[in-house]
């Protein structure tokens, strides 16, 4: 599989994409594509990547994806964020380091999206100010664990399964964070059987009240796809805050 992009426009994208699925395969817990190439000619850049023959998943691969996240989110770091900066979808994400995910959350992934989102006109003073509600009482609302490697982008369209039932992460957005952020990702757009939860709490048991954490967890991806399509996500994002202030 072949992706091109513009060098000026999406500076390094695709060398972070190649950086984060070598963590990923560094952990030895989850199978990622082989990066083939990766090279910019003027201004454009390539990143070839081995073709993964794709199949629907079964119960059984579902299984393994449960089971293999859970391994992957077991490797942990002192602080939470990343020794470098990428992407997520075509916005530029910073991973700097934080002792707690409460900052690292609020610093690196909510406010430059709502501040984005306020210069856009896409959010008003109003919305921003109730985002600073939230960013008081945040750490209050869940439980910090040890920094977990996450994919970062974990919506289904970002695994496949392999013709022999292995599976596959494509398109990471890697960092050390809050392990509940990705499982709160599989849960925005669907994708995800039963049997992918059912595994990952078995091998690696999520805290108690997860569920009610989705929402607030999904408002960073809900905030970029609101700077990258628009209104139709607004609606959304003030729904996912209210619970919250």
């Amino acid at each position: 599989m072949m992706k091109v992009n513009s060098k000026s426009a999406f500076p390094d994208m695709f060398a972070r994409e190649a950086d984060g699925l070598a963590t990923i395969r560094e952990t030895q817990t989850i199978a990622v594509p082989e990066v083939v190439l990766q090279a910019d000619i003027e201004d454009e850049s390539f990143l070839i990547l081995e073709w993964i023959e794709s199949v629907s998943a079964t119960p059984v691969s579902s299984k393994l994806l449960g089971q293999q996240l859970a391994d992957m989110h077991r490797h942990t770091s002192p602080q939470f964020g990343l020794e470098y900066h990428n992407y997520m979808g075509s916005i530029p994400q910073s991973n700097r380091r934080h002792d707690t995910w409460a900052m690292f959350f609020i610093n690196e992934r909510l406010q430059p999206m709502v501040k984005i989102a306020v210069d856009k006109g896409l959010l008003n003073r109003t919305d921003a100010q109730q985002f600073e509600k939230l960013f008081l009482n945040i750490s209050g609302l869940f439980n910090e664990e040890p920094p977990a490697l996450i994919h970062g982008d974990l919506w289904g369209g970002n695994y496949l399964i392999s013709r022999q039932g292995e599976p596959y992460l494509i398109d990471p957005a890697v960092s050390y964070g809050h392990r509940e952020f990705d499982i709160a990702m599989t849960n925005l757009f669907g994708g995800f059987g039963s049997d992918f939860y059912h595994h990952y709490n078995e091998s690696f048991p999520l805290t108690k009240g997860w569920q009610q954490r989705i929402n607030l967890w999904n408002l960073y991806p809900l905030l970029l796809h609101l700077n990258l399509f628009g209104t139709s996500y607004l609606a959304q994002v003030k729904s996912c805050l209210a619970e919250y202030i």
